[in-house]
């Protein structure tokens, strides 16, 4: 992680967030009102705020938006569904103190681009109202790994295998069946009232139809969603903004997807 970039002009302050510490990421100088609560990624074993710095301080530097970046539990020691109880208590904490909901947007990476999806699904399921949008990079949306893309990407994505994500998922399920939409929400969560989605993935990645499916059923149930696929990257290439061509491109758009979707000032 020490190789990514993360931009300069932003200063990151220790924070909580409902019951879970967070990072605050912020512009130098004056933000835009809204808020991105960003999911760090890590397979939900692994990860924190600090690793996913890259991709939060571009999106910050692009939107002129602040991030609550959040710590949320990992397993094996807490399993499912404790990391989705703390991005809702987070999410719950900027409702509470009264932030509203049309200016904040959620985005994550790999396992947090999943928890954007799931939280959403929770939040729904617990009567709050939704977040703006949503922009999910990578993201993992299918434990029970059913994707055609697991098998005719194998060999090809240069980060997972099938039998890494398999012995990972473990930890985080703990005997729990996959095929619920809290865990598996491509293959069954019904996403009516959703906010607009972006998902970004690349054609190497074994979670490529993790995106595709999700955005099929986003589509079928009426959701304004934009599925951005970007050639020969590996997973969550968005990480490399200071090396790839393609992570700065991907970033621009997302950048664009999320002020698009908050109130014009």
């Amino acid at each position: 992680m020490a190789t990514m970039h993360v931009p300069d002009d932003i200063r990151t302050t220790p924070a909580t967030l409902g019951s879970r510490p967070a990072l605050l990421v912020e512009p130098l100088g004056q933000p835009r009102g809204g808020t991105i609560l960003y999911f760090h990624g890590g397979g939900f074993f692994s990860g924190s705020p600090r690793t996913a710095l890259s991709v939060t301080a571009n999106l910050v530097t692009r939107t002129n938006l602040r991030a609550y970046s959040v710590d949320y539990r990992l397993a094996p020691e807490h399993p499912f569904p404790a990391a989705i109880e703390d991005t809702l208590a987070a999410y719950r904490a900027l409702l509470d103190a009264g932030e509203d909901p049309a200016t904040i947007v959620f985005a994550g990476d790999s396992a947090g681009g999943g928890l954007t999806v799931t939280t959403c699904l929770a939040a729904r399921d617990a009567g709050l109202p939704l977040p703006a949008a949503i922009a999910a990079f990578s993201p993992g949306l299918d434990a029970t790994r059913t994707g055609a893309s697991m098998t005719t990407k194998a060999g090809v994505d240069p980060f997972f295998t099938r039998e890494g994500l398999d012995r990972t998922g473990a930890m985080y399920l703990a005997g729990q069946d996959p095929r619920q939409p809290l865990l598996s929400p491509a293959v069954c969560a019904d996403l009516t009232g959703f906010p607009p989605m972006l998902l970004q993935t690349g054609t190497d990645e074994l979670l490529l139809d993790d995106s595709t499916r999700l955005a099929t059923r986003a589509r079928d149930a009426g959701v304004d969603v934009i599925l951005d696929v970007t050639a020969g990257v590996p997973h969550v290439f968005q990480a490399w903004a200071g090396t790839l061509t393609e992570a700065v491109d991907a970033l621009d758009r997302a950048a664009l997807f999320l002020t698009q979707r908050l109130p014009r000032e």
